[in-house]
C-alpha cells in the first residue's frame, strides 16, 4: 500500500514549476530527495539541478515512470501527447498528475489508455517554500485511496483546491499568474519606500513580510479583504489617503482587466 512514508515520486519534465514542487516538498521535509526521479530534456542540467539536492536523474520518460509510483506530467501542454504516448502502457498501473495548464481531464481520457488514473492541476511558485496552492479539477479517476494519499503529500507543501471544470482555468490563473501581479506590487512598494529614504533591501524585505502575513491572515481566518482593509484605514487617516489614491488610479480594474486578458 502507498503511504506519504514509501511513496516513489516521479517527474516526467524538471522545468521551473516541477523543480518548486519539489524544493518544496524537500524544504518542509514530506518526502526524502531519495525517493524523487525525474527526466528533461537538457541531461547536464538536469543532473545539476537534482543530484546536489540528493534527487535521482533519470534519461527519459519510460526511466522515470518504472521507478516512480506517482508522475507529476510537466512539459510543456503542446510536448504532452508526443512525451506521454510511448509509455501509456506503463502509465496505466500509476497515479498520473498533470500540472500543464490548459489540459483538463478530457484531454488526457485523449491520450492516455483506458483506466489509467490521473488528476489534472494546476500550481504556483510559491509551493518551493511550503506555501503554494494546487487547483485541482473535480472530475479525476483516481481512486479514493490515491486521491487521499495525493492530497497527504501536497496539503503539506500547499492550499489543494479542488473546482469544477468550468472554472478549472481560471482558478489557476489567480492563483498561477498572481504571484507575478503581487511581485509588481510588491517591487513597486520597494521604489516607493526607496524614494523616500529607505534601503532597497529593507524596503523589498518590508514589502515581502507584510504580503506574507497579510495573506497569512486572510487565510487562516477567513475574513473578507474589505473588512481586513477597513480595519487598517483609521477615520481621516494615512491609510484611507493611499487607498483613495490607489483607487483614482484604477488599481481594481487594472487587476481586473489582467485576469480578464488573460482568460480571453
Amino acid at each position: 500500500m502507498l503511504t506519504v512514508e514509501n511513496v516513489k515520486i516521479g517527474f516526467i519534465g524538471f522545468g521551473n514549476m516541477a523543480q518548486a514542487m519539489a524544493n518544496g516538498l524537500l524544504y518542509k521535509g514530506v518526502i526524502e530527495p531519495e525517493r524523487i526521479y525525474a527526466c528533461a530534456k537538457n541531461w547536464d542540467k538536469l543532473c545539476d539541478n537534482t543530484r546536489k539536492k540528493g534527487m535521482n536523474p533519470c534519461k527519459d520518460a519510460k526511466e522515470v515512470t518504472k521507478k516512480a509510483d506517482l508522475l507529476i506530467v510537466a512539459v510543456k501542454p503542446y510536448m504532452i501527447k508526443e512525451v506521454l504516448t510511448p509509455i501509456k502502457e506503463e502509465l496505466k498501473n500509476k497515479i498520473v498528475v498533470s500540472v500543464a495548464a490548459g489540459c483538463p481531464f478530457a484531454t488526457y481520457e485523449e491520450i492516455l489508455l483506458e483506466g489509467t488514473h490521473h488528476l489534472s492541476t494546476i500550481p504556483n511558485t510559491p509551493i518551493s517554500v511550503g506555501e503554494g496552492i494546487i487547483v485541482c479539477e473535480e472530475t479525476h479517476s483516481l481512486t479514493e485511496e490515491e486521491w487521499k494519499l495525493f492530497e497527504e503529500i501536497f496539503s503539506k507543501v500547499s492550499l489543494v483546491q479542488p473546482v469544477d471544470t468550468a472554472h478549472l482555468s481560471v482558478a489557476g490563473t489567480v492563483s498561477g499568474c498572481g504571484p507575478a501581479f503581487v511581485s509588481m506590487f510588491m517591487e513597486a512598494l520597494g521604489d516607493a519606500g526607496v524614494k523616500h529614504g529607505l534601503s532597497r533591501a529593507v524596503a523589498y524585505r518590508l514589502a515581502g513580510q507584510m504580503v506574507a502575513g497579510t495573506g497569512k491572515l486572510q487565510a487562516v481566518t477567513g475574513t473578507h479583504p474589505a473588512v481586513m482593509k477597513d480595519a487598517v484605514c483609521s477615520p481621516g487617516g494615512t491609510t484611507i489617503v493611499g487607498v483613495s489614491a490607489l483607487e483614482k488610479a484604477g488599481m481594481r480594474s487594472a487587476i481586473i482587466e489582467a485576469i480578464d486578458a488573460i482568460e480571453g
